[in-house]
C-alpha cells in the first residue's frame, strides 16, 4: 500500500521529495517556537546567566590577590547597577502610590488596604513563628561560645521604646524634600543634673532628635497614599494633576524597562565583587554554619511552603505558575539584597507577565517593600535566640512572645536595603535585655543570609498582590452579575408593563367591538 504525506492538509503520495519537505518544515516549526521562547524569556535567561558567570569570574578572580583599590574598580559595574535602581525608587514610589490610591474609590481602597495590612501581619507573625521555632530544634548557638572570627563590636544603646518612637515620628516627616534622602533617628547625651552628697556630678541620658543619611520611604509612603486620596476627593479639580502622576508613572515605567537590561551586566559584577571580598568562608561557615543553616531552612519552609498554601487557599491557582513570571525580579533580589531596588522590575513583570491590575500593583507594591519583610523577620528571630544561646541564656514564654511581637513590629520599620535588618535585631535584643556586643557574628554572614532575605520578602509582596488581584477581579464579577439583575429585572418590569397595557387595551377594545356589533341589532329593533 503506497504512504501518503500531508502538505498543508492534503494528503500527497509518500516520496523521498515530500519527506524532505515534511521535516524542513516540522525543524522550521521547532526553530520558530525555540525563537519565540527565547525572545520571550531572553531577559529571565540572562539575568540568571549573569549570576552564574559573576560566580565562576568572582572565584577566578579571588585567586588574583587584588589590592582594595583594584577590588573597588572591580565592583564598579556592580555599583552602577544598585544606583540606577536607587534614582528610581523616589519617582516609582510617589507616582505609583499617587496614581494608585487616586484611581480606587475610596470604599476599594479601604477594603483592598485593610486586607494587604492584614494579610503583611499574619505572614510576617507566622514568619516570626517559624524563625524561633527552628533556632529552639537546631540550637545555633548552642557550643559555639568560643568564636573568636576577629570581627569589630558592633553595639547599640537605643532604647526599644525610642525605636518605636523614631517609627511613628519617620511616618510623618516635618519636611518632605529632606525626607527623600534624610530619616529621622534618636541619639543620647548625657548632661549633668546636680551633685550627689560626695560631691560627685550626676549625669542622665537624654534623648534628642538627629538625621541621618538614608530616604524616609515610610513618611513617602504614607504621604502618597494620603495625597492621592485627596486627589480623587477634589473630582474634576484633581483630574489634571492625577493625570500628570499618571504620566509620570508611565515614563518612570519606561525608564525601568531601559535599566532591566543592564540588570544582567550589572548581576555579574555585583556577585562577583562579593565573592572577591569574601574573607575566610570557611571559617565563617564551620563556625555560623547551624545559623545560616536556620536562617535559610526557614526561608525555604517560608517561602517554598507557606506562601504559595496561603496563595492556593485564596485564589485556587497553582502559586508556583504565578512565581514563574517573576524569576527576573527574584534573580534581581538575590544579587542586589535589596526589596527597594527589586521593585521596579518587579512592578513590571507582574503587570505585563501575570496581569496584574495597573491599580492593584502599583498600589500595594509600594507598600509591600516598604513595610512587608517575612524574611527579615525569620533572620531576625532566628539570630536573636543564637545570641541567648551564644550567652547561655534561657529564654522565658513571656521573652519569646516579646521576640515574635517585636519582630512582627520592628520588620516594619527595617529598611529595605542591604543589611537593613542587622539595625533592628538590635531593637529585639534591647526589648529582652540581651548584649548587643554580638551583632557583629550576624553582620559577618549578612551577605549570605540577606540574599534569601530579600528573596523572600519579595515573593510575600508578589503573593499579597496576586491575592488583592484576584479578591478584586472576584468583587468585579460579583458587580457586573448584580447589574445584569438589575437591568434583567428592569427589563421584566417593563415587559409586565407592556403586557398589562396590552391585556387592559385588548379587553377595552374586546368591549368596544361587542358593542358596536350589538349596534346594527340594535338599530334594527329600533326600525
Amino acid at each position: 500500500m503506497e504512504k501518503k504525506s500531508e502538505i498543508n492538509g492534503h494528503a500527497v503520495p509518500s516520496s523521498a521529495a515530500t519527506d524532505r519537505v515534511v521535516e524542513r518544515g516540522a525543524r522550521r516549526s521547532c526553530l520558530q517556537k525555540l525563537a519565540e521562547f527565547l525572545r520571550k524569556n531572553l531577559l529571565v535567561i540572562m539575568t540568571v546567566s549573569g549570576v552564574l558567570v559573576g560566580v565562576g569570574l568572582g572565584m577566578l578572580v579571588r585567586s588574583m590577590s587584588l589590592t582594595k583599590a583594584q577590588k573597588t574598580y572591580f565592583a564598579f559595574p556592580g555599583e552602577m547597577l544598585l544606583r540606577m535602581l536607587k534614582m528610581i525608587i523616589l519617582p516609582l514610589v510617589v507616582c505609583s502610590l499617587v496614581s494608585g490610591a487616586a484611581s480606587l474609590d475610596t470604599r476599594s481602597l479601604g477594603k483592598l488596604g485593610g486586607i494587604a495590612v492584614a494579610y503583611f501581619l499574619v505572614t510576617t507573625l507566622i514568619a516570626s513563628g517559624i524563625g524561633v521555632a527552628l533556632a529552639f530544634i537546631i540550637k545555633p548557638g548552642v557550643g559555639a561560645g568560643s568564636l573568636s572570627l576577629g570581627l569589630e563590636t558592633l553595639s547599640s544603646n537605643k532604647e526599644t521604646t525610642d525605636s518605636f518612637l523614631d517609627l511613628a515620628r519617620n511616618l510623618f516627616p516635618s519636611n518632605l524634600v529632606a525626607a527623600a534622602f534624610r530619616s529621622y533617628a534618636t541619639d543620647y547625651k548625657m548632661v549633668a543634673v546636680g551633685n550627689d552628697t560626695n560631691g560627685t556630678t550626676l549625669y542622665q541620658k537624654v534623648p534628642y532628635g538627629t538625621e541621618t543619611d538614608g530616604m524616609n520611604i515610610l513618611g513617602l509612603v504614607l504621604f502618597a497614599m494620603v495625597f492621592g486620596v485627596a486627589l480623587r476627593k477634589l473630582g474634576e479639580e484633581g483630574e489634571e494633576l492625577i493625570r500628570f502622576f499618571n504620566a509620570f508613572n508611565e515614563a518612570t515605567m519606561v525608564l525601568v524597562s531601559w535599566i532591566m537590561w543592564y540588570i544582567p551586566f550589572g548581576i555579574v559584577f555585583l556577585v562577583g565583587s562579593k565573592i572577591v571580598e569574601m574573607e575566610d568562608v570557611v571559617l565563617l561557615v564551620t563556625s555560623l554554619g547551624k545559623y545560616i543553616f536556620a536562617s535559610i531552612l526557614g526561608h525555604v519552609i517560608h517561602g517554598g511552603i507557606v506562601l504559595p498554601l496561603i496563595y492556593f487557599c485564596f485564589t485556587r491557582k497553582n502559586p508556583f505558575s504565578f512565581l514563574s513570571g517573576l524569576i527576573t525580579p527574584f534573580t534581581t533580589a538575590f544579587a542586589t539584597c535589596s526589596s527597594s531596588a527589586t521593585l521596579p522590575s518587579m512592578i513590571k513583570c507582574m503587570e505585563e507577565n501575570n496581569g496584574v491590575d495597573k491599580r492593584i500593583s502599583r498600589f500595594i507594591l509600594p507598600i509591600g517593600a516598604t513595610v512587608n519583610m517575612d524574611g527579615a523577620a525569620i533572620f531576625q528571630c532566628v539570630a536573636a535566640v543564637f545570641i541567648a544561646q551564644l550567652n547561655n541564656f534561657e529564654l522565658n514564654a513571656g521573652q519569646i512572645f516579646t521576640i515574635l511581637v517585636t519582630a512582627t513590629a520592628s520588620s516594619v520599620g527595617a529598611a529595605g536595603i542591604p543589611a537593613g535588618g542587622i539595625i533592628t535585631i538590635a531593637i529585639i535584643l534591647e526589648a529582652i535585655g540581651l548584649p548587643t556586643k554580638d551583632l557583629s557574628l550576624m553582620l559577618a554572614v549578612d551577605w549570605i543570609v540577606d540574599r534569601t532575605t530579600t528573596v523572600v520578602n519579595v515573593e510575600g509582596d508578589a503573593l499579597g498582590a496576586g491575592i488583592l488581584h484576584h479578591i478584586n477581579q472576584q468583587e468585579m464579577k460579583k458587580q457586573q452579575e448584580q447589574q445584569q439583575d438589575r437591568e434583567l429585572a428592569e427589563v421584566r418590569v417593563e415587559a409586565v408593563a407592556n403586557v398589562e397595557a396590552e391585556e387592559e387595551t385588548s379587553s377595552l377594545v374586546t368591549h368596544q367591538t361587542k358593542a358596536s356589533a350589538a349596534m346594527p341589532e340594535a338599530i334594527e329593533s329600533v326600525l
